[in-house]
């Protein structure tokens, strides 16, 4: 008999104890870690295939464009020594190629963009003219141990390219000197860029004279155009009717004006820190390092206004936090009502406050972030609400959960749109629920419990 009213004893301390509902709802926030980390897959896994309908559109329209020359190639007559098959030495007459870059380099493009939707997903195209002008100095023959008379005139050519050539809409026709030119693809394995073009120009009699020249290009792209800085003076100017650019690359616009319809930008960048020669012989690969690619090249990202995937990425990661948070709230009230909850109803809100990620990432595909959070909080907020008022037997408490639930949501709202506050803002919002906590926990008397 005595056993039984001992074991009797441990049951209800077991069912009673505060320590043990403590432990217990520490070990419910820790298992609730692997659906919220489930929810962040999902998230992940949604957001991974608007990048592959993003690049399937791409595809189909057209890719990112980078703008790449022009490059002035002149062929010359050079010799080089080589044995026969009877193994003596002979000299062999070959045909190297001289590479000059511009001198200056001017481009202009303007950029009209538009939203493509393929189901939920959205992706950013635009089409655009191009314009590029500028001049080529003569090439510095002494430097590079060249005579005039190796030089072949004749048979130079202008050679320029853009990433996807099938967003090229008409020929390119291309003023050099006196000279109007249609422009044709280069399709040689030795070629100075891949997807290039060329013009084919004859430069005899041209003498010390800068080479001017001049040519548009009508293009349509997607998400991105970049620049590659060639000249020893490139001056770039870019405008377009979109209001969320990122300027991205080696350099940063110079001057940027961005409004709630358009935006312009400016670079003018010098030769100095430029990767390129202003002149070389024989490397005909020198441009398609990308190394040295990455080294020169700058533009503007598309971006699209709100990242839905992104902010509902970030709003999860907040997920135990309010779990834990509204799980001492429910505790607390459970200690100074004196009513107690039992440990399956925890369970049961977790629970839902997991699914509101769900509801959350749903919604947001559909309707915006901003609206689905609301639906997503008020559907959450009112659900637990209505379990609570049910099990307390109160509104008034009810209310009051309500109420602390609601200034959570908010708080992490307001948290995820005011991104470089968010630490400041996030560590004092922390302050003053530990403070509260400290408060209302004062009136327990944990002696008892």
């Amino acid at each position: 008999m005595e056993e039984i009213e001992k074991a009797t004893g441990i049951m209800a301390w077991f069912k009673e104890s505060v320590t043990v509902k403590l432990a217990f709802i520490g070990l419910l926030v820790v298992v609730l870690l692997i659906p919220s980390s489930m929810v962040g897959n999902l998230i992940s896994e949604r957001s991974s295939r608007q990048q592959e309908v993003i690049k399937d559109i791409s595809y189909n329209f057209s890719g990112n464009q980078q703008i790449k020359g022009p490059v002035l190639v002149i062929p010359y007559k050079a010799q080089e020594k080589d044995f026969n098959q009877a193994g003596k030495e002979e000299t062999k007459n070959v045909i190297e190629n001289l590479y000059i870059l511009p001198d200056d380099l001017n481009i202009k493009a303007r950029l009209n963009t538009e939203t493509m939707h393929r189901g939920i997903y959205d992706a950013v195209v635009y089409k655009t003219t191009v314009k590029v002008s500028g001049n080529f100095s003569k090439a510095d023959l002494n430097a590079l141990g060249l005579t005039p008379d190796q030089l072949m005139l004749d048979k130079a050519k202008i050679t320029f390219s853009i990433s996807d050539l099938k967003g090229l809409k008409t020929n390119p026709i291309v003023k050099v000197g006196t000279q109007t030119l249609i422009a044709s693809p280069t399709f040689s394995n030795e070629a100075l860029f891949t997807d290039g073009l060329q013009v084919a120009i004859n430069l005899t009699g041209i003498g010390d004279q800068p080479l001017p020249f001049d040519y548009s290009l009508d293009l349509t792209g997607s998400d991105e155009l970049s620049f590659l800085q060639l000249g020893k003076t490139t001056d770039v100017e870019v405008n377009g009717n979109w209001n969320s650019p990122s300027f991205d690359g080696r350099a940063l616009p110079d001057t940027r004006k961005i409004n709630d319809t358009s935006f312009n930008a400016h670079w003018r960048m010098l030769y100095y820190n430029r990767p390129f020669p202003q002149q070389w012989v024989g490397n005909d690969t020198l441009l398609n390092n990308h190394a040295k690619q990455s080294q020169a090249t700058f533009g503007v990202k598309l971006r699209l206004p709100v990242d839905e995937y992104q902010k509902t990425t970030r709003t999860s990661k907040y997920a135990i936090l309010i779990i834990l948070l509204t799980f001492i709230s429910l505790f607390l009230t459970e200690l100074i009502r004196k009513q107690r909850i039992h440990t399956f109803n925890y369970i049961l809100i977790g629970a839902a406050m997991i699914v509101y990620y769900i509801l959350l990432l749903s919604f947001s595909e559909q309707i915006g972030f901003a609206y689905a959070y609301l639906v997503a909080s008020v559907a959450t907020v009112g659900l637990i609400t209505t379990f609570i008022a049910s099990l307390l037997k109160t509104k008034m408490a009810a209310a009051v959960f309500a109420f602390i639930l609601s200034v959570f949501y908010v708080f992490i709202y307001v948290i995820i749109q005011l991104e470089d506050f968010a630490l400041m803002l996030g560590s004092i919002a922390l302050f003053i629920i530990i403070a509260v906590l400290m408060y209302f926990s004062r009136k327990i008397n944990w002696d008892k419990h």
